[in-house]
């Protein structure tokens, strides 16, 4: 997480300020000095921290504590409070309903992962109900125009190009006729970068976007290069106009004061978060959830979409049956755990539980390549061996190693989890049955 040094160190705070029943002004003002020194070291812009701290203080030691609340914890809910509003206070969304087709233009440096991100939100929106162009309007980049087709090819996109001898303009142009003819309800424009901002490239963007007048600009600027993308952040809104910003490499191992920061010194919204390298890696922006995670509250209405959005109702209900069943197979353990890995990366997901913070986390190590490991395995089967796991034998277990690229006894540790996971779902089953039917015998039982 972009935040963890960060969030490692408020929560020290914190801890401190729960310590204590009462708190004096001694306490607020310590408590905000360590405060300061960590959005700070978090690359946090000088001016905004300054205001910040200013902001809070003011609160903590003018504001009657709430009765509900202890003296620490009201002090989280106006640090809290403040940092979702120093990001933008409420998600930003895109005006989707400005204009049909809805035109979209991505700028941003060359290595932001332009070209990508805006693959990305063409993904996002298609899941929406949309149905997006990709416009390739980077003629410079070697293989950028190629670039694009391959990641719209895997998300179902179709992407308009007319190669590297037509200018951007002309190509940006034309997309809007070719989306009017395929039915396609958003233009996504994809414009070429540069190391640096200079005045021929700014020129550029300003003639695309006189000529196509987009209904949104946003600006994709890498999280890692810390206050750099706020400074780019203000040079493209200052000299093209921007409608909010696309903030990657948010899983990185990063600071994080760029996320901070760019909402103040720009005054544009971060409207998604990019969050890994796969194509789904994208999310909306919410201050909110953020401030919360960055606090160790965790985020569990992004964890509910997720699991919204990955699993099958239909399925769900399939397997709910099997498992009172007891008809649960290793093909069920599979498509489970697919259906988990739709979601993202579990460290990702543990860090959205509220309660579990960053230091909790270190020596909890999800390996990703067990669980390829076993994927592999349950694959080797037969459809019979994964509905009946009884029928393997030591010549079918030689089998399923040599076909997985595993070992025998990485199969014979499977099987004996897997039989340990039923049997576990068995006795849950049956005190599920024991305590429905005990109703009359413990009356307590009926009410909870």
């Amino acid at each position: 997480m972009a935040f963890e040094n960060l969030a490692n160190k408020l929560q020290n705070v914190f801890k401190k300020l729960r310590g204590k029943g009462k708190l004096t002004e001694k306490d607020i003002k310590d408590a905000m000095r360590e405060v300061r020194l960590a959005l700070l070291e978090a690359d946090v812009n000088f001016k905004v921290v300054k205001d910040f701290i200013d902001r809070v203080s003011e609160k903590c030691i003018g504001a009657e504590v709430l009765e509900s609340l202890t003296p620490a914890q009201h002090v989280i809910k106006i640090v809290r409070d403040e940092l979702t509003e120093l990001m933008g206070s409420t998600q930003s969304k895109l005006n989707l309903s400005a204009g049909s087709p809805f035109i979209l233009m991505m700028v941003g440096l060359q290595g932001s992962g332009k070209t990508t991100t805006a693959a990305k939100i063409g993904g996002y929106l298609k899941k929406q109900g949309k149905h997006p162009l990709l416009v390739a309007c980077d003629i410079y980049r070697p293989a950028a125009i190629k670039q694009l087709q391959v990641v719209g090819d895997k998300l179902g996109i179709p992407v308009f190009s007319m190669g590297q001898n037509i200018s951007p303009v002309d190509i940006a142009k034309a997309s809007i006729g070719a989306a009017k003819k395929g039915g396609n309800d958003v233009i996504i424009i994809d414009t070429a970068g540069r190391l640096h901002i200079d005045e021929e490239m700014m020129q550029e963007l300003k003639d695309i976007k006189s000529e196509v007048r987009p209904h949104e600009i946003l600006l994709v600027v890498d999280a890692m290069t810390g206050q750099d993308a706020v400074n780019i952040a203000k040079n493209f809104n200052e000299q093209l106009g921007i409608d909010g910003i696309v903030m990657t490499k948010l899983d990185g191992d990063t600071r994080g004061g760029a996320a901070l920061s760019v909402k103040a010194v720009t005054g544009k919204p971060i409207k998604f978060a990019g969050i890994g390298e796969k194509l789904e890696d994208i999310e909306p922006f919410y201050p909110d959830r953020m401030a919360s995670r960055i606090l160790g509250m965790g985020d569990v209405l992004t964890l509910i979409e997720k699991a919204e959005q990955a699993f099958d109702e239909k399925k769900a209900m399939e397997l709910q049956e099997k498992i009172s069943k007891h008809q649960f197979t290793l093909q069920d353990f599979l498509d489970q755990m697919q259906e988990v890995k739709k979601m993202g990366p579990l460290n990702q997901l543990l860090e959205m539980i509220p309660g579990l913070n960053q230091k909790q986390l270190k020596g909890f190590n999800v390996d990703e390549k067990e669980i390829t490991k076993i994927e592999a395995i349950i694959k080797s089967m037969t459809p019979e061996e994964r509905a009946n796991p009884s029928i393997i034998n030591s010549s079918r277990k030689k089998r399923i190693a040599m076909g997985s690229g595993t070992s025998i006894q990485d199969v014979n540790k499977l099987l004996r989890e897997f039989e340990q996971t039923r049997k576990m779902m068995k006795q849950f089953q049956d005190i599920d049955k024991d305590l429905k039917k005990g109703k009359k015998k413990f009356p307590l039982f009926g009410r909870f």
